[in-house]
């Protein structure tokens, strides 16, 4: 396959995945533009991070190649700051939209505070108000799955297009593992914006749920370890292996932290019994540090069979 092609391809298959979001956010301007607000039945899910991401995305990949003939051998540096503040502008700007219900109207990103929590059918079948005031901290982990989902998008679409167009294939393993962790976690994060992974508006979840939020969790960091480690390929073992694998664990901290902001400093209960319980003085129970080191311990395995083979080339 030739650069053009590839390049082509790249760009083709971002838009074509980036419809429906970009739908929702036309929808959701055109609404405002006309009357000033959105009204809540017309709410489109998860907007917010999604339509912003795709948006950043599509530009980024449109003007990869003027980005590459001017920054040369620092393009995946300035595509991904290009990337970055492409993301907040329009994210920032969607914030604003005001949401308008029947009980109050409410920035667009306090409305998707609550849908984090569960769809707006469990919320009013449980008879809760499916808005809450605005809590801006709960948008750490919204902010930072937007941020891997475009860094490693950026990074995989650079690799395959610099791997042609240079007819260097030396990463050409690590970038496959890179799609495959992000093509995962994107099908997780759509899961997740149309059931909640089944949140029932409680702490105490389903053991479908608890398992879907657990693999989100570890996929999740696994995803920002692997794109360190692609970055990394081929270094010295502190930085092919021993990063990527603590950025994983982080990553997937973080995440917790975020549900713990979210939820108001308690954490859902993945099931009953000991190691669902909290540890003493912390929110986190055994299988919350189970999940944290999963995600660690799969990054591991992951860079270093990968760096095993860059070793025996």
């Amino acid at each position: 396959m030739t650069y053009r092609k590839l390049y082509w391809l790249s760009l083709s298959i971002i838009i074509i995945v980036s419809v429906y979001p970009i739908y929702m956010g036309v929808c959701t301007l055109v609404a405002n533009f006309q009357q000033g607000y959105i009204d809540a039945t017309n709410y489109q899910k998860y907007i917010i991070p999604y339509a912003p991401i795709c948006i950043a995305l599509i530009m980024c990949t449109l003007l990869l190649p003027v980005v590459s003939r001017v920054f040369k051998k620092h393009t995946l540096l300035a595509i991904t700051v290009l990337g970055t503040v492409l993301f907040f502008a329009t994210e920032v700007g969607f914030e604003q939209i005001k949401v308008l219900s029947v009980d109050a109207q409410l920035p667009l990103e306090s409305w998707q505070y609550s849908l984090c929590m569960a769809t707006p059918e469990v919320l009013q079948s449980i008879g809760e108000a499916t808005y809450a005031q605005n809590n801006p901290a709960y948008k750490i982990h919204f902010y930072i799955i937007a941020l891997v989902i475009i860094w490693t998008v950026i990074n995989v679409v650079c690799g395959f297009l610099k791997m042609y167009q240079d007819r260097n294939f030396e990463k050409k393993q690590p970038l496959m593992v890179q799609l495959i962790c992000v093509v995962l976690f994107v099908a997780l994060c759509i899961l997740a914006c149309f059931t909640a992974f089944y949140r029932n508006g409680t702490l105490n979840i389903s053991p479908l749920s608890a398992g879907l939020m657990s693999v989100f969790f570890m996929v999740f960091g696994v995803t920002f370890g692997v794109y360190f480690g692609c970055i990394f390929y081929g270094k010295k073992k502190s930085l092919s292996i021993v990063i990527p694998t603590f950025i994983a664990a982080t990553t997937t901290v973080v995440m917790y932290i975020g549900e713990l902001i979210l939820m108001g400093g308690v954490l859902f209960k993945f099931g009953s019994g000991f190691i669902f319980e909290p540890l003493g003085m912390i929110p986190f129970a055994l299988v919350d540090i189970i999940v944290i080191l999963s995600s660690a311990i799969i990054t591991y395995v992951i860079e270093m069979k990968l760096n095993k083979k860059s070793v025996s080339h």
